[in-house]
């Protein structure tokens, strides 16, 4: 590998802004890493920052540029039938690896480091190692065991960080389904523990879960408001 390459960078403001117009991800972020000799190129990405309750989610996903799923993007810029669709490809084309960091996580780390924290758990559990990984955003987590660089709006720019922003919200939207079943009224299969009125009026009324995050503002208020 080209030791000249920086092990860490982070693309500017003016380079995500001149490319805002790009109709969808491609692979050039990943051949641009490849053609300096890192062969496996991760693409990364979170989900589940802004809640007040469930996990945050991170996805790794390594691709096979000759078998790239059509229709990879942002996973809010695709319908949820075709992210299912997608989610369901993937792992036959793909190396992946989901992690989480907890809610007791989220409050002991804060969010941010938490969200790190998955990331790094995504990265280390992938079945093969990569030699570089991309990742949605303009901060790179400590700790990685290869380079790496930072893509501002890089779920819209690069397909695996696309493809990891599928494979995330896939997962972390189905384990909000399942703790909806175990604490209905919180509307958590629909509103995902963002904080929607609905969820904001049913913590009035059902009171906070284990899977609240206490840390957050609104959760720390019902639980202090009269201590």
């Amino acid at each position: 590998m080209d030791e000249s390459l920086p092990r860490f960078l982070v693309v500017p403001r003016t380079y995500a802004a001149q490319n805002a117009a790009m109709t969808g991800p491609d692979y050039s972020f990943e051949a641009a890493w490849q053609a300096q000799g890192y062969s496996l190129i991760a693409g990364v990405d979170e989900v589940g920052r802004g809640p007040l309750s469930g996990p945050v989610m991170a996805a790794a996903v390594i691709l096979d540029p000759k078998n790239l799923p059509l229709g990879l993007n942002d996973s809010k810029q695709v319908t949820a039938k075709r992210r299912a669709v997608l989610a369901q490809a993937l792992p036959g084309v793909a190396h992946i690896c989901i992690a989480e960091a907890s809610v007791e996580e989220i409050d002991a780390l804060n969010i941010r480091q938490a969200t790190f924290l998955a990331m790094r758990r995504a990265v280390a559990g992938l079945p093969v190692a990569p030699d570089a990984v991309l990742i949605d955003g303009r901060d790179i987590p400590s700790g990685l065991p290869c380079p790496a660089e930072a893509i501002i709006k890089g779920d819209g720019r690069s397909v695996s960080i696309a493809a990891a922003s599928i494979m995330a919200k896939e997962a972390r939207d189905a384990l909000m389904r399942q703790l909806d079943v175990e604490y209905p009224g919180y509307g958590w299969a629909e509103n995902a523990g963002y904080p929607t009125k609905a969820h904001r009026e049913a913590l009035g009324r059902l009171g906070v879960t284990p899977h609240h995050r206490r840390s957050f503002k609104p959760i720390h208020n019902i639980l202090y408001q009269d201590k």
